[in-house]
């Protein structure tokens, strides 16, 4: 009788060999497309943007820029500081642009209102005996500006700018006669003050047409008041009227201002609504 043989185990089955543990990190990472499109997009809105010719493409990439950036944040992929990227130059771009939008509105502005006004550059010419006695003497290094109250020019001169020349023909420091006279419904000065009167002729060097009082005069006292002959109004028989000159054209008239009794005054000039201002020496 034969015994039989026990049967032979079945072979244990060895799990796969494990990868090396460098293999995952040695894959290659998938790139983050977006993030990459949205920072070329950043990039070449925000050089859009900064060239004033070209502003409005800029402002159409970098909307496009700042979506995609977001997006790309949360996009599986590598490389989101692209991403990072984009949203700040689409910021940092939209802002720029503004900037040299306003920069440009700017100088547009200025041009229209140079077309409109004329040049408002104000230049002064002084009367010859003057300008002689300035190049006699030496003017010290610290010397003001000339045109400023520190430093103001003398009767006579003529004080231009695109459209206008001005000149302050005289002025009298004692004028309650000349305000008398004006008109029968002046009232006199109050106490504690005088009228004082300057007389000054305008000419008109535009291209259209322009109005005499469009050029500003008014006195600067000792004290640093500003006196307008309208805050006390009083009609004189040479009162500077709203006459319109055409190119060439002159008028001349007068201005009474009320000054605290006991102050000395410099004689303000703006020859035109946006030129600059001199001070003229009474």
């Amino acid at each position: 009788m034969s015994v039989p043989y026990p049967a032979a185990p079945a072979p244990q089955q060895l799990p796969p060999p494990m990868p090396p543990a460098d293999a995952a990190a040695s894959a290659p990472k998938k790139t983050n497309v977006v993030a990459l499109v949205a920072m070329i997009v950043a990039i070449v809105g925000f050089i859009f943007a900064c060239i004033p010719g070209a502003l409005i493409v800029g402002w159409i990439l970098l909307p496009i820029a700042f979506v995609l950036s977001i997006v790309s944040l949360f996009v599986k992929g590598d490389r989101k500081w692209m991403g990072v990227v984009g949203l700040i130059l689409s910021v940092v771009g939209t802002i720029a642009g503004f900037v040299v939008f306003f920069a440009v509105m700017a100088g547009v502005a200025s041009e229209a209102i140079a077309d409109e006004f004329g040049d408002t550059d104000t230049t002064v010419t002084q009367p010859a005996d003057e300008e002689a006695a300035v190049e006699d003497e030496e003017e010290p290094a610290d010397a003001a500006e000339q045109g400023t109250r520190e430093n103001p020019y003398p009767l006579a001169s003529q004080i231009s700018s695109g459209d206008w020349t001005v000149v302050v023909n005289s002025h009298t420091a004692d004028g309650a006669a000349a305000v008398a006279d004006g008109n029968m419904f002046n009232d006199p000065a109050p106490a504690g003050s005088h009228y004082e009167i300057v007389n000054y002729t305008v000419t008109y060097t535009g291209d259209e047409s322009g109005l005499a009082l469009e050029v500003g005069i008014a006195f600067v006292t000792s004290a640093g008041n500003v006196v307008n002959s309208y805050d006390n109004l009083v009609m004189l028989s040479d009162s500077i009227g709203m006459d319109e000159l055409y190119n060439g054209a002159s008028a001349t008239g007068s201005e009474a201002f009320l000054v605290p009794d006991g102050e000395t005054v410099l004689i303000r000039v703006r020859p035109g609504m946006l030129a600059d201002e001199v001070f003229v020496q009474p």
